[in-house]
Protein backbone atom coordinates (compact mmCIF):
# COMPACT_ATOMS: atom_id res chain seq x y z
CA UNK A 1 0.00 0.00 0.00
CA UNK A 2 1.18 3.43 -0.81
CA UNK A 3 -0.34 6.71 0.41
CA UNK A 4 0.82 10.50 0.72
CA UNK A 5 -0.58 13.71 2.25
CA UNK A 6 -0.87 16.10 -0.56
CA UNK A 7 0.69 18.86 1.12
CA UNK A 8 3.84 17.47 1.48
CA UNK A 9 3.83 16.94 -2.34
CA UNK A 10 5.82 19.57 -3.91
CA UNK A 11 3.25 21.65 -6.52
CA UNK A 12 3.93 21.49 -10.07
CA UNK A 13 1.55 24.44 -10.50
CA UNK A 14 2.35 27.39 -8.00
CA UNK A 15 1.73 30.64 -9.75
CA UNK A 16 -1.18 33.39 -10.59
CA UNK A 17 -3.25 32.43 -7.51
CA UNK A 18 -3.12 28.82 -7.94
CA UNK A 19 -1.69 25.92 -6.50
CA UNK A 20 -1.75 22.43 -8.78
CA UNK A 21 -0.86 19.43 -6.61
CA UNK A 22 -0.48 15.91 -9.15
CA UNK A 23 -1.89 13.81 -6.55
CA UNK A 24 -1.70 10.36 -8.62
CA UNK A 25 0.55 9.28 -11.91
CA UNK A 26 0.74 6.23 -13.41
CA UNK A 27 0.55 4.92 -16.94
CA UNK A 28 -3.20 4.66 -16.86
CA UNK A 29 -3.70 8.48 -15.48
CA UNK A 30 -3.29 11.33 -13.55
CA UNK A 31 -4.85 13.36 -11.24
CA UNK A 32 -3.93 16.62 -10.20
CA UNK A 33 -5.64 19.00 -7.50
CA UNK A 34 -5.63 22.69 -8.33
CA UNK A 35 -6.60 25.36 -6.21
CA UNK A 36 -7.91 28.34 -7.37
CA UNK A 37 -7.88 31.45 -5.06
CA UNK A 38 -10.54 34.21 -5.87
CA UNK A 39 -10.53 35.35 -9.43
CA UNK A 40 -7.58 32.95 -10.10
CA UNK A 41 -8.02 31.81 -14.10
CA UNK A 42 -6.05 28.90 -15.60
CA UNK A 43 -5.97 29.80 -19.69
CA UNK A 44 -7.40 28.13 -22.45
CA UNK A 45 -4.73 25.12 -23.48
CA UNK A 46 -5.74 21.63 -25.72
CA UNK A 47 -4.44 18.40 -23.62
CA UNK A 48 -4.06 15.25 -25.67
CA UNK A 49 -6.78 13.26 -23.92
CA UNK A 50 -10.32 13.19 -22.38
CA UNK A 51 -10.17 14.91 -18.72
CA UNK A 52 -12.59 15.29 -16.24
CA UNK A 53 -12.96 18.31 -14.08
CA UNK A 54 -14.82 17.17 -10.77
CA UNK A 55 -15.51 20.93 -8.52
CA UNK A 56 -14.81 20.09 -4.47
CA UNK A 57 -15.25 23.23 -3.61
CA UNK A 58 -16.41 26.81 -4.72
CA UNK A 59 -17.94 26.91 -8.05
CA UNK A 60 -16.03 26.92 -11.47
CA UNK A 61 -16.68 28.39 -14.28
CA UNK A 62 -15.17 26.22 -17.19
CA UNK A 63 -14.80 27.36 -20.79
CA UNK A 64 -14.96 23.80 -23.01
CA UNK A 65 -14.24 25.52 -26.90
CA UNK A 66 -17.40 28.17 -27.16
CA UNK A 67 -18.97 26.97 -24.51
CA UNK A 68 -18.96 28.75 -20.79
CA UNK A 69 -20.82 27.86 -17.60
CA UNK A 70 -20.92 27.67 -14.07
CA UNK A 71 -20.87 24.51 -12.04
CA UNK A 72 -21.61 24.08 -8.30
CA UNK A 73 -19.76 21.82 -6.06
CA UNK A 74 -20.30 17.83 -6.92
CA UNK A 75 -20.12 18.41 -10.85
CA UNK A 76 -18.44 16.48 -12.96
CA UNK A 77 -17.66 18.16 -15.97
CA UNK A 78 -16.21 16.36 -19.26
CA UNK A 79 -13.44 18.09 -21.86
CA UNK A 80 -12.71 15.99 -25.01
CA UNK A 81 -9.11 15.77 -26.40
CA UNK A 82 -7.87 18.48 -27.86
CA UNK A 83 -10.21 20.97 -27.61
CA UNK A 84 -9.14 24.33 -25.56
CA UNK A 85 -10.48 24.18 -22.14
CA UNK A 86 -10.03 27.28 -19.87
CA UNK A 87 -11.14 27.05 -15.61
CA UNK A 88 -11.91 30.02 -13.58
CA UNK A 89 -13.19 31.47 -10.17
CA UNK A 90 -15.24 34.24 -10.56
CA UNK A 91 -16.22 33.39 -6.54
CA UNK A 92 -14.74 35.47 -3.39
CA UNK A 93 -13.50 32.34 -1.82
CA UNK A 94 -11.53 29.28 -3.11
CA UNK A 95 -11.94 26.78 -5.33
CA UNK A 96 -10.63 23.37 -5.83
CA UNK A 97 -11.11 21.28 -8.80
CA UNK A 98 -9.60 17.37 -9.06
CA UNK A 99 -8.82 17.35 -13.09
CA UNK A 100 -8.54 13.47 -13.93
CA UNK A 101 -6.58 12.88 -17.44
CA UNK A 102 -7.21 8.75 -18.49
CA UNK A 103 -4.70 8.22 -19.97
CA UNK A 104 -2.03 9.93 -18.69
CA UNK A 105 -0.86 12.01 -21.07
Amino acid sequence: MESRYYKEITPVLNANGMVGTKIYSQPEGEIVLIEFEPKAHLKAHKTPVNVAFFVLEGTATVTIGEESSSFPVGTVIDSPKDIPHALTNEGDSVMRILVIKMPKP
